[in-house]
């Protein structure tokens, strides 16, 4: 398709001025990374974990730079919990247009040393709990009639594997396929699910491992022989939060500088 020099193009959008956005596992990490970035679009940022103390630490960092953001505690494994979050939030500011679904643990074992707690934990953690958090988001926006936009952050881990991470990566398996179900299920209400599916992350955590001997040798197998960093996330999030996405539903979005598709 071509188009003259008279023709104007519609340019999209990812401002987020008006809406509100939830994320959860907001404490630390990616999801503070995530709020940041929803802030600076202009969304009312509500972060929710269960460390409510490093929450308003962030939310009390947020507003000082002029961003609108509040608190609210949360534990994703917790139905009742989701529930009263959600409750809460719809009362004031307001139910969320923006839900990103981050909240998540992992147990890094070898599969015959990995308990049924430790399985218990992960799939809790991040199928589960995000399985309870879609839900309730999508409920509150249906009886509000509002549309909306939900974000599950899965990991390239659930279309592959590594060792020693086995509940991990079948969680995340999960969490994509439960992303398109969803996305079938409530596209006739005007709610969009799509799946981010981030590499590995360099951040101030795990920069020990990535720079390790072991770490050099996994970035050998990425094709642009690099990780990630937070900053590079934010363009794909904001993709799927605003209206510049609005036709994807039911989307995976691999951020992995190329991981995905390197050889075997």
């Amino acid at each position: 398709m071509t188009h003259s020099n008279a023709t104007a193009i519609a340019m999209p959008s990812f401002d987020l001025t008006g809406k509100v956005a939830l994320v959860t596992g907001a404490s630390s990490g990616l999801g503070e990374h995530f709020a940041w970035v929803l802030a600076q679009a202009g969304a009312h940022v509500v972060v929710a974990a269960r460390r409510l103390d490093r929450l308003h630490a962030l939310v009390a960092r947020l507003q000082e730079q002029g961003f609108n953001a509040t608190a609210a505690e949360l534990d994703v494994t917790r139905p009742q919990s989701v529930a009263d979050c959600f409750g809460g939030v719809a009362q004031s500011p307001g139910v969320p247009d923006i839900v990103v679904s981050n909240a998540g643990v992992t147990v890094a074992k070898p599969a015959m040393n990995q308990t049924e707690q430790d399985w218990d934990d992960v799939i809790d953690a991040n199928l589960k709990g995000c399985w309870l958090v879609d839900t309730e988001a999508a409920r509150q926006m249906v009886a509000a009639g509002k549309r909306g936009s939900i974000i599950n952050i899965a990991s390239i881990l659930g279309a592959r594997v590594a060792a020693a991470v086995g509940p991990y990566a079948i969680s995340k398996a999960g969490v994509i396929q439960a992303t398109k179900a969803l996305a079938l299920e409530w596209a006739r209400h005007g709610i969009r699910v799509n799946a981010l599916l981030p590499g590995y992350v360099h951040t101030p955590l795990n920069a020990g491992f990535l720079d390790s001997p072991a770490g050099e040798k996994l970035r050998s197998r990425v094709p642009e022989r690099t990780f990630c960093t937070l900053d590079e996330l934010g363009g794909p999030l904001l993709l799927l939060a605003s209206d510049a996405g609005r036709a994807m539903t039911g989307a995976t979005v691999e951020v992995d500088h190329g991981h995905l598709v390197s050889g075997l």
